[in-house]
């Protein structure tokens, strides 16, 4: 069905009605589909395991760039791994890892031009040892966050904070940084609860060309501090051991609220509450709070968080979502965007995002569940295969979701600020973010300061933000300005730190400068892999050891690829220009402009 064909077009209040019939069936889709085609190898060879490529969640890097090696190898056991790594180590050969369901946003899976290898952790899934007296908890790194859950709680303990995606697996985990959201004990980010770690590396010839170390805090602090967020470049984690904690129980209640004190409540909440976390519609002027604490472990219920959207889905009403978004940015229909965005966010919270009381229905709150079945989900990687009927909305062999995603942690004493500039923004233009609310608002999580040499600085507020991808990049967005903006006031202004996952390139720019540790870091990494058989050229870029990460082309800035610095680098045949921020002055940003500025920047 193609919407920009329809007769309702042109008719306000029919488009209205048809737009929330579409919506309702897509919304009732979400709630009832239950099961689902898993998500593909992300590796993909011409013949058996040779000449291969590999490919992200969403089928395309920010620079739309395809990534090659190549072969692909599958070790099944640590001895393997080391005899794959000794062999190309040997050889010259460049090397990256690879998982099994999805891969980040950012390009850290790729390796350099074509002759490299492929490592993929797919069978490296196994549990290695548990003890429920010492409380840890040994895996491989290709094991899941959803397999770490379930063999924690098989010996009664519980990992306490975690993303809520669990199709991660703990290598990519370690890779990039990724955590949950709390302020209390020593923060939420996984990889702080790591005591040791096994990483395989290139070696020397007395080696036998791979070297297997074996890291933890007291005995390799250093080493270990560089490992904890390695970005893939010293080597290939094998094994790493987990010290968890006794299970405990959540209690969850979410509320809506306007967010007319957000600013305040954001930087206090966090210690209020245990798992907090916030979803916020700055469109609407609401915030969603989530009041999230721990409880006795013998206190009743048996609640389980599966989350909407992480669902599976009909790719038919999946496709009719993303067919619909696409007329709403052809015609620039802001309208359509906000009725859709109310509706999608007000069914979310009536439904209360997928928590049941009893892991069948919801009946009110508190929702009460021990932390295993409350932390994490993903059940759209629970399969039957059936053909690509139902799917994971972003699943690339559909038409389905397809987005950009801006993830940075703002220092908690600018978080007020940083809200408030924000909230300016929408004043100026109050339907401007209604598409980030179709992708169901701005997820706030709390993070910590850590050791880790690569992870965060401080207490901060991280900020998810997702929003409408163009197939075409060169395809201007519907208020991209306002988005651009935002991303380069908390990057520039509050000196954000991106997410090393999760971030268009113009994020990483000289990132590494943000990073007290990353001198000691480096040292690891020349110690490790002096030949940089691990790094690759967008490795060395956001490290700052050679060149930067952007990209400056006709259109780069549509992509996030760039700044703007001339209209060239927007759209200017579109209309879309280069010019400063509404609020912060010193961005630059691609904004929709018409009559003589237009004709003059095209005749140009």
């Amino acid at each position: 069905m193609v919407f920009s064909y329809s007769p309702l077009y042109g008719f306000p209040q029919n488009a209205a009605v048809w737009r929330t019939l579409h919506w309702l069936l897509c919304i009732f889709t979400l709630v009832l589909t239950a099961v689902s085609t898993p998500p593909e190898d992300p590796v993909k060879c011409v013949l058996a395991n040779a000449n291969c490529t590999v490919t992200n969640s969403y089928g395309a890097f920010p620079d739309r760039s395809t990534c090659r090696a190549a072969s692909v190898a599958y070790p099944t056991t640590e001895d393997e791994l080391v005899s794959i790594v000794a062999a190309a180590t040997k050889a010259g050969r460049k090397m990256r890892v690879t998982t099994r369901y999805s891969h980040s946003i950012t390009k850290l899976v790729c390796t350099d031009g074509t002759d490299g290898l492929f490592i993929s952790t797919k069978f490296l899934n196994h549990t290695v040892q548990s003890d429920a007296k010492a409380m840890t908890l040994t895996v491989e790194s290709g094991v899941t966050l959803r397999q770490l859950i379930a063999e924690a709680a098989k010996v009664g303990l519980a990992l306490p904070y975690a993303p809520y995606w669990w199709g991660l697996t703990v290598g990519g985990m370690m890779g990039t940084g990724a955590h949950g959201s709390s302020l209390w004990g020593i923060g939420s980010a996984v990889h702080d609860y790591v005591t040791e770690i096994r990483i395989v590396s290139p070696g020397s010839v007395s080696d036998g060309f791979a070297k297997v170390r074996v890291l933890s805090e007291t005995t390799t602090p250093n080493e270990f501090n560089a490992a904890k967020v390695s970005l893939g470049v010293l080597g290939v984690v094998s094994q790493v051991t987990f010290k968890l904690q006794p299970m405990f129980k959540r209690s969850l209640t979410y509320t809506m609220r306007n967010d007319s004190d957000f600013g305040e409540q954001a930087v206090t909440f966090g210690k209020k509450h245990e798992f907090a976390d916030f979803l916020w519609l700055p469109s609407q002027g609401k915030v969603v709070y989530r009041r999230d604490d721990r409880v006795a472990v013998n206190t009743s219920g048996n609640g389980l968080y599966d989350f909407l959207p992480f669902r599976s889905q009909l790719s038919a009403a999946v496709a009719i979502i993303r067919s619909s978004e696409e007329t709403q940015e052809r015609f620039r229909d802001a309208n359509g965007k906000c009725i859709g965005a109310t509706l999608l966010s007000s069914t979310l919270f009536a439904t209360s995002y997928g928590l049941t009381n009893n892991g069948i229905i919801f009946t009110g709150y508190p929702v009460i569940g021990s932390q295993n079945r409350m932390m994490s989900s993903g059940s759209c990687l629970d399969s039957l295969q059936d053909g690509l009927i139902t799917a994971c909305a972003w699943d690339s062999r559909i038409k389905g979701e397809f987005f950009h995603q801006t993830t940075f942690s703002v220092p908690l004493t600018q978080v007020k600020s940083f809200i408030n500039d924000i909230k300016s923004l929408v004043k100026i233009e109050p339907k401007s973010l209604c598409g980030l609310e179709l992708h169901y608002g701005i997820l706030m999580r709390y993070v910590t300061s850590s050791p880790a040499f690569l992870g965060k600085e401080t207490e901060a507020l991280d900020f998810d933000i997702t929003y409408y991808r163009a197939k075409d990049p060169l395809t201007p967005r519907l208020y991209e300005d306002f988005i651009e903006e935002i991303e380069q006031i908390a990057l520039f202004k509050y000196n954000a730190l991106p997410h090393w996952g999760k971030n268009r390139n113009l994020a990483f720019d000289g990132v590494s400068k943000k990073y007290k540790n990353a001198p000691a870091f480096l040292k690891v990494k020349e110690s490790y892999d002096p030949t940089g058989l691990f790094s690759t050229q967008w490795t060395d870029q956001i490290l700052g050891i050679k060149g930067n990460a952007t990209i400056v082309k006709n259109g780069c800035a549509l992509e996030g690829l760039c700044i703007c610095s001339e209209d060239a680098h927007c759209a200017p045949a579109k209309g879309y220009l280069c010019r400063p921020g509404k609020v912060y002055k010193e961005a630059r940003v691609c904004t929709r402009v018409s009559g003589m500025d237009v004709a003059l920047a095209v005749s140009s």
